[in-house]
């Protein structure tokens, strides 16, 4: 890429929104300039964002304009599911490169999202176009994408946590994944509710969306296209304390005879040119933990095995915010357009 390309972020207040500003500050080939926002329309980015004053300099918060949108190269739709629907079919149509962060263009089946989105899906055909971004799964279809559907953070982390016995065919079928994952509060957005309240959620653990959470139906569409098999996939996500972060525990049952070393082989072998995935085995810490991975676009990767009932689960910490939004939509970008795929996210994480 020849030149800086400008770049839009629509629902530029929010968490994600604020991650996208800030990690694009870091990126030489895009230059952030226009960012929408209803509530925040007129002000300096910093209103929303205090830790960005003096970044954007002149850049303020714009309601959002489709006619001046569409003046920009590519853009990062950070808006809630089903507001930006539309605004990503006219600018795709309109040839602007589109990384929509909402669930709107994430499932290939249109059925789905009346299952679990409650609503019949109006552009089916723009499902097949879209390339879901998740690099280590399509790095070859996102080179050259013009529409990608960013990841949700939850099956982020479900699938990087597994991926790798599902590849390598080392579970028994009919294949059941049970993830149990444990979520940070911003995952819920910048807009407190009860629940969400600090006061309610601090030293509080408890499940939410228990009967089937709609992460499941990605999870299930990547990992049964990995393996060319059904596989079936139970998330149970879990409100705790924490305020960035997922931590996904994905229980399954092994093939008889399976061994730890085959296991290992395994993460090594689909994992181990991968800069953004770090198998964590070896002391002082046996497993991931979220806390390693925080303001980072990582994700830290291990398993365990209970030989007594064949019982493997495979875990993976991330970073709700980056590597579950804002990094991993810039990260699918980068490979689109032929940038350097860790350009605007080689920023190790805070510690302690």
């Amino acid at each position: 890429m020849d030149r800086v390309l400008d770049a839009a972020i629509l629902g530029a207040s929010g968490y994600t929104g604020g991650e996208l500003l800030r990690l694009l500050l870091g990126h030489q080939g895009v230059s952030v300039v226009y960012a929408s926002s209803r509530e925040y329309k007129g002000r300096p980015l910093h209103y929303a964002h205090p830790w960005l004053r003096g970044f954007y300099k002149g850049l303020r918060f714009s309601e959002l304009n489709l006619d001046k949108v569409s003046e920009v190269d590519v853009v990062f739709n950070a808006l809630p599911h089903g507001v930006g629907l539309e605004y990503t079919r006219q600018l795709y149509e309109m040839g602007v490169i589109v990384v929509d962060l909402s669930a709107d263009y994430r499932l290939k089946d249109p059925r789905l999202y009346e299952e679990w989105y409650g609503y019949t899906h109006p552009y089916p055909d723009l499902l097949s176009k879209a390339v879901y971004g998740l690099p280590e799964l399509h790095r070859e279809e996102l080179k050259g994408a013009r529409l990608i559907a960013s990841p949700g953070c939850n099956a982020t982390a479900t699938i990087l946590s597994i991926a790798p016995l599902v590849a390598k065919r080392l579970l028994r079928e009919p294949i059941l994944i049970i993830s149990d994952i444990k979520a940070a509060s911003s995952e819920a957005g910048s807009k407190p509710s009860r629940g969400n309240h600090h006061p309610e959620r601090e030293g509080a653990l408890r499940p939410y969306s228990a009967e089937g959470h709609r992460h499941s139906a990605e999870a299930e569409q990547e990992l049964s296209g990995l393996s060319k098999v059904d596989v079936r996939v139970s998330i149970v996500p879990h409100a705790s304390p924490m305020t960035r972060g997922v931590f996904a525990s994905s229980h399954s049952i092994l093939n008889d005879g399976v061994s730890d070393s085959e296991v290992l082989k395994a993460y090594a072998e689909v994992y181990g040119g991968e800069f953004f995935i770090r198998i964590q085995r070896n002391p002082p810490l046996r497993y991931p933990d979220v806390k390693n991975v925080l303001g980072s676009n990582m994700a830290d990767v291990g398993y365990a095995i209970e030989s007594r009932v064949g019982r493997v689960t495979g875990f993976a910490a991330i970073d709700n915010l980056v590597r579950g939004a804002a990094g991993q939509a810039i990260q699918a970008f980068n490979i689109a357009l032929g940038f350097e795929e860790s350009m605007g996210l080689l920023h190790p994480p805070l510690r302690p």
